[in-house]
Order: structure tokens, then C-alpha cells, then sequence
């Protein structure tokens, strides 16, 4: 095998071990993305970016020259077979043709990985992307989550604020109904009792006065009967000193 197939022979079993590398599954999208977007990759990419493109150009004309050769050996391979030539120079054609064909699969196959591991960088790039959109929608899922709570919480704190507030200004209205209600049994028992006492005292003159008015009548008729006795003394005297 000649250098320049050498060269592209190892290009191709590194960009096999590139797709590789590059399927793992234990190493993340977004891994991968900072490696990317590093800054030794960007120096070197910027740096090789012509050289690399020059190497693209010089592939897709080795992989044309590999078609030609297959096809210019198939037609010769074809040729010695109509005239059935000698066995050396048909075995030579074979070698020519397989080598032609040898070239044409590593050509191919390096020109297709070339754009199978740009379309996974492509990829990769892409799902660390969405990762990173998907871990900040969760965290801005995860605070506007956590402000609603916080927010629902202070709601329930004030309802309950509230309610407690209410509760305090019906208790003190009651106490307030129930002291007022209080002061006026007292006063209303103060009055009945003041009002039991005015008619104690009212029954205890009323039996004063009853007695004062017994014994008044009990004085008056006893000197009603005195003064009757007097005026029958008096009568019976007179008509003694008439008789005289």
C-alpha cells in the first residue's frame, strides 16, 4: 500500500474510533459540548480548518480516481476473459482490480464518516442544547413552583390572619354585648333590690301606721266611753239636785 493510502487508511480507523468515542453512552451530550466549545478545539479548528477542507478535496479526488480504476479494470478484467489470455497477466488484472476496489471502499467509507461525525457532532450539539434548555425550564419550573407555594402560603397566612382577626373582634363584641348585658342585670337587681327595700320599709310604716291608728282608735274609744261615762254622772247629778 502506497503513503497517500497509508495516510487516508488511518484516517479512516481514526474516524472509526471517533464514531466510537462518540456513541458511548456514559459520556453526556453535554460533556461532549464543553469539549466542543472549548478554547484549545476552537484555536485548533480555526487553525486546521483550511488544511482539513484541502484534505476533503484531495479524498474526493482520490475516491473518483478509485472509481475510475475499478471501472477501467472491471472493462479490462472483462476483455482478458472474452480472449482468455494468459493466467499471469489475468491474475495481474485481478490484483490491479482489487486493489482499485480496496481504494474505493477507503475512500468511501472516510468520506462517509466524514459526514456521519459531522451530523453527530450536529446531534450532540443539539441534545446538550435541548439538555440545557431542559434543566433551566426546570428550575424555572421548579421556582415559579416553589413562588406559588410560597405565594399560596402567605395567602392561607393572611386568610388565617384574618379569620383570627374576625374571631378576636366577634369575641370582643360578644364580651363587650355580654359586660354591657352584665352591668345591666346588675343594675336591673340593684333597682329590684333597692325597690324590695323601699317596699319593706313602706310595709313596716304601713304597720306602724296601723298600729298608731289602733291604738289612736283604741284612745278615742275609750274616751268616747270615759266622756259617756262623765255625761251620765253629770245627767244622773243634776236630776239629784232637782229632786231636792
Amino acid at each position: 500500500m502506497s503513503f497517500q493510502w497509508t495516510f487516508i487508511a488511518t484516517f479512516l480507523y481514526v474516524e472509526i474510533f471517533l464514531v466510537v468515542l462518540l456513541l458511548l453512552p456514559f459520556i453526556s451530550p453535554t460533556t461532549w459540548q464543553k469539549l466542543f466549545k472549548s478554547r484549545f478545539l476552537m484555536i485548533i479548528t480555526s487553525y486546521a480548518n483550511y488544511y482539513f477542507t484541502v484534505f476533503i478535496v484531495i479524498l474526493m479526488v482520490v475516491f473518483g480516481d478509485s472509481i475510475r480504476e475499478v471501472y477501467k479494470y472491471n472493462i479490462s478484467k472483462e476483455s482478458l476473459d472474452i480472449k482468455t489470455s494468459q493466467a499471469a497477466t489475468l491474475e495481474h488484472v485481478h490484483m490491479r482490480l482489487f486493489r482499485a476496489q480496496r481504494n474505493f471502499y477507503i475512500a468511501g467509507m472516510s468520506l462517509f464518516l466524514l459526514v456521519v461525525l459531522k451530523r453527530l457532532v450536529v446531534l450532540i450539539s443539539a441534545a446538550a442544547t435541548l439538555t440545557a434548555q431542559r434543566d433551566v425550564a426546570l428550575k424555572q419550573a421548579e421556582n415559579t413552583s416553589a413562588h406559588a407555594k410560597k405565594l399560596m402560603e402567605e395567602a392561607d397566612t393572611k386568610k388565617a390572619n384574618k379569620d383570627n382577626e374576625e374571631k378576636d373582634e366577634e369575641r370582643k363584641r360578644t364580651s363587650s354585648a355580654s359586660d354591657k348585658l352584665e352591668e345591666e342585670l346588675k343594675r336591673v337587681k340593684e333597682d329590684l333590690e333597692k325597690s324590695e327595700s323601699e317596699l319593706e320599709q313602706s310595709k313596716r310604716d304601713l304597720q306602724t301606721l296601723k298600729k298608731q291608728a289602733s291604738a289612736t282608735n283604741n284612745e278615742y274609744d275609750r274616751l268616747l266611753k270615759e266622756h259617756a261615762e262623765l255625761q251620765a254622772k253629770l245627767e244622773s247629778g243634776g236630776e239629784d239636785k232637782k229632786d231636792l
